[in-house]
């Protein structure tokens, strides 16, 4: 009874790997690929904090009607929005180009 337990596989390879199709380089490509949309995300969080940032700090009315937190929550907000929807753009021009590919 011992000896038929050691031969149980308990984990499931993933498909790529039963095909032997996740070799090195596919899986650094694959990477690469999925990286684009992060450094999208990230250029866009920053394209819109600094204005926002500048406008929070600058303006009279926000400088008098805005504490440092309020100023915060405003600008993390308008990044953290920035960010999720560039992001989810570039996920759905992702699987919407993926979409027409043949599957083999």
């Amino acid at each position: 009874m011992a000896n038929k337990m050691k031969n149980v596989v308990i984990a499931a390879d993933s498909p790529l790997e039963r095909n032997g199709l996740a070799s090195l380089d596919q899986r650094l490509a694959l990477a690469k690929r999925c990286s684009h949309g992060a450094k999208a995300a990230v250029v866009a969080t920053i394209a819109t904090a600094i204005p926002t940032l500048a406008s929070a700090r600058m303006l009279p009315w926000a400088r008098a009607n805005l504490n440092h937190t309020a100023q915060a929550l405003i600008i993390s907000t308008v990044a953290g929005a920035a960010y999720f929807i560039v992001a989810d753009k570039t996920v759905l021009a992702t699987a919407r180009r993926n979409s027409f590919k043949p599957v083999h």
